[in-house]
């Protein structure tokens, strides 16, 4: 590990470390000092550092996603940080940094191919996660971060807006209402080889949507879509038809706008 390959890294996270000893000592593994004859006291291996950038990604991301997504519960906010923090996910940002070139190993460990495996890997991120935090504070590290998860958060988000709307409107009716939205079927219309179902969702009481699909389960995600829609929580590509709740004389709420922070 050249000072050359650690200016390189510093310019790939967009950070110039005070104390390069910290960056260094993100990568030295514990097989690395069991190994090293003439042990320098001054060497500590990184799991520490892995321990501590454990807990600042675990911060950085609770935070992000506690403003990022306002009426995601505390199970949904705790899956969408595990999908972030996972091994295989920060294994691959290590391999994009290409931190594997930096790891100081064992002899023993190097032979079983230490450099690449995901575990290994995906401690030395947690810390140089840990290295950046101690040297440029939490603003920097957050900045680094984001950054690098740029593209994974972008996954993230379609993902979350793919959750089918059956799923999006129990959770905001829960939220707005205290209420569980309920599915009632009002017609069946053709012969039972083409037969389509007219379903309507009721929050509280109250209509709030009506589709119309060749299985009870398609025509009750439209009306919840349509719901959603009136809430000002429109799933993705929602095509507004009020012909239907006309046709069977269901009068609705008035569409609300989306909020701000949505």
């Amino acid at each position: 590990m050249t000072t050359s390959m650690l200016a390189r890294l510093e310019s790939e996270l967009g950070v110039t470390f005070q104390d390069r000893q910290l960056l260094q000592q993100a990568f030295i593994h514990r097989s690395y000092l069991n190994e090293l004859l003439n042990h320098q006291a001054e060497l500590i291996d990184n799991e520490r550092m892995e321990f501590l950038g454990d807990s600042v990604l675990g911060y950085i991301f609770s935070e992000l996603l506690y403003h990022r997504y306002p009426r995601e519960k505390e199970g949904g906010l705790t899956n969408l940080r595990s999908a972030l923090v996972r091994r295989d996910t920060l294994a691959r940002m290590a391999t994009q940094l290409r931190l594997g070139d930096y790891l100081l190993l064992g002899h023993g460990e190097e032979e079983n191919g230490g450099r690449h495996r995901p575990a290994t890997l995906c401690a030395t991120f947690e810390a140089l996660v840990g290295a950046i935090y101690l040297d440029q504070g939490i603003e920097t590290c957050r900045d680094v971060v984001l950054r690098l998860f740029a593209a994974e958060l972008t996954k993230l988000d379609q993902s979350h807006a793919r959750k089918d709307p059956k799923s999006r409107l129990q959770e905001l009716a829960q939220d707005r209402f205290n209420h569980t939205p309920r599915y009632r079927q009002i017609d069946s219309i053709g012969p039972d080889h083409d037969k389509h179902f007219v379903m309507t969702v009721q929050i509280n009481g109250k209509p709030y949507g009506i589709g119309e699909g060749h299985s009870k389960q398609e025509a009750s995600q439209r009306a919840a879509g349509m719901a959603l829609y009136l809430l000002g929580e429109p799933p993705a590509n929602y095509q507004h038809n009020p012909q239907l709740a006309l046709q069977y004389g269901l009068t609705l709420p008035e569409h609300t706008a989306p909020p701000d922070n949505a």
